[in-house]
């Protein structure tokens, strides 16, 4: 007897993606509009130029937490990334805790997710309306209900209409984005390097004495969150794993290289703003990077470089709609989710994951910048992050003879660093972020269980 949930009838993802297109995929979800709008959060979390060790550490925390999904991923390939990982591991564990655990990370990541698309619009039209001056005025003149918000609600909608797409297709125009993106952080780093005023960036005396250190630690943990948001993305080819070639060798390729360039891309980055711009100018401004252009180059290119950075806002969350739609689908796909997920268009998509997701988007769109980020990030950590360096000790231990085409070096080291990474900036949360990680959590308890429940109605197909 079928299960109902996979039999979709329609045509099965095809494995299309090669190396430069997972590696664009990556930075394009890494980069998007982040650094642009959140390097004056940073400034604003850790003030002056010790905000480069939020760089720094955040780096590291994602490369050793690239190792895990870099060995997941190699090992179990599959549509939806850590929901197969989590299903696969925990599964045979436990029959209840192997279908809560996925479930709840679906859950979680409906609302994490969208947080994480959404800040993207979000910062987007900061760009846009340095680009356009007065564009606020003129949506309330034409009397626009929520102003650049509902604009940024309108791009969701765009784009959630060109996901609705072939994979091939898809993956052509993420190397496309990706130069783009490339361009605008290269431009910004060009544009301040060789300008740079060495002592803007001397770090203020007593930084890093013992007095100091537990006002240091708090303000690195709110900045590592900003810079960990950023870093998000280096993972995004994993949720595609059912359409990658030989994904043994390409997941780890694409993670790893992915979090290197971008890494010393950021840091290049936000040297060459505050050794130009005084850091208390830039932890002022929405639009730091083009403040920086004008002053180099002239308002003229300043303006073309915020219509760069628009573009670069969109093809972020072109990289990050299309990776997470994946998520629900292959949840419902496998029975593990409202099955309503599980759709498979002719065309060889998911397409009511990814017009969900898009309606998701285009909600969150209306909320604050700040609340968006911190929350997108912190909802993952309990059950994703955690959940998956936990679950890859379990692989290992209890399933000795599991084919693991990458193998991390000088394990548990990497893992257990990125363990205790996590929960720091978790613990270095403010309490509102911490009360909407736990509600989101906890909510996903009620909600498993009106899933079964459902499920259980449900009438076998033959």
């Amino acid at each position: 007897m079928a299960h109902a949930g996979r039999d979709l009838g329609p045509p099965a993802l095809s494995r299309s993606l090669n190396l430069p297109q997972a590696i664009s995929l990556n930075i394009a979800n890494m980069v998007g509009v982040g650094p642009f709008i959140t390097i004056p959060l940073m400034l604003a979390a850790m003030p002056g130029p010790q905000v480069i060790w939020a760089w720094v550490v955040g780096g590291l925390l994602v490369l050793c937490d690239g190792l895990v999904w870099s060995e997941l991923g190699a090992a179990l390939p599959g549509s939806g990334g850590s929901y197969h990982f989590l299903k696969e591991i925990y599964g045979r564990l436990d029959p209840t805790w192997g279908r809560l655990i996925p479930f709840l990370f679906v859950w979680q990541f409906l609302f994490s997710g969208t947080c994480e698309t959404a800040s993207a619009y979000i910062g987007g039209l900061k760009y846009l309306e340095y680009a356009i001056p007065g564009l606020e005025e003129t949506l309330a003149r034409w009397h626009v209900p929520g102003g650049t918000h509902t604009l940024a609600a309108a791009l969701s909608v765009a784009v959630t209409i060109l996901l609705c797409r072939n994979i091939r297709v898809l993956g052509q125009l993420s190397v496309f984005f990706c130069a783009g993106i490339l361009g605008a952080l290269l431009l910004v780093i060009v544009s301040g390097l060789p300008d740079l005023d060495w002592r803007l960036l001397h770090v203020p005396a007593g930084t890093y004495d013992v007095q100091n250190a537990p006002h240091f630690a708090w303000g690195l943990g709110a900045a590592m969150t900003i810079a960990i948001y950023n870093y998000f993305g280096y993972y995004n080819i994993c949720f595609l794993g059912d359409e990658v070639k030989d994904p043994g060798k390409t997941i780890p390729r694409a993670v790893i290289s992915s979090v290197w360039i971008i890494g010393v891309l950021y840091i290049l980055m936000t040297v060459a703003i505050i050794g130009v711009i005084p850091w208390r100018d830039a932890a002022e401004s929405e639009a730091v990077a083009a403040n920086l252009v004008s002053l180099v180059f002239g308002p003229h290119l300043a303006t073309a470089f915020a219509w760069l950075v628009v573009w670069t806002a969109l093809a972020g969350v072109f990289a990050m709609s299309l990776g997470y739609s994946r998520i629900p689908f292959a949840a419902a796909r496998n029975g593990d989710f409202f099955r309503a997920f599980g759709t498979l268009h002719s065309g060889g998509f998911p397409v009511i994951s990814i017009i969900c997701l898009g309606a998701l988007t285009t909600a969150v769109c209306y909320l604050r910048l700040g609340d968006v980020v911190d929350a997108a990030v912190a909802v993952r950590i309990l059950v994703q992050f955690v959940g998956q360096i936990v679950g890859l000790h379990i692989l290992r231990t209890t399933r000795p003879d599991a084919r693991l085409p990458f193998r991390m070096r000088l394990y548990p080291i990497p893992s257990f660093i990125a363990l205790v990474g996590w929960l720091f900036v978790l613990a270095t949360q403010k309490p509102l972020v911490l009360a909407i990680t736990v509600g989101v959590t906890l909510a996903g308890v009620p909600a498993f269980w009106i899933w079964k429940v459902i499920e259980n109605r449900r009438v076998p197909v033959s």
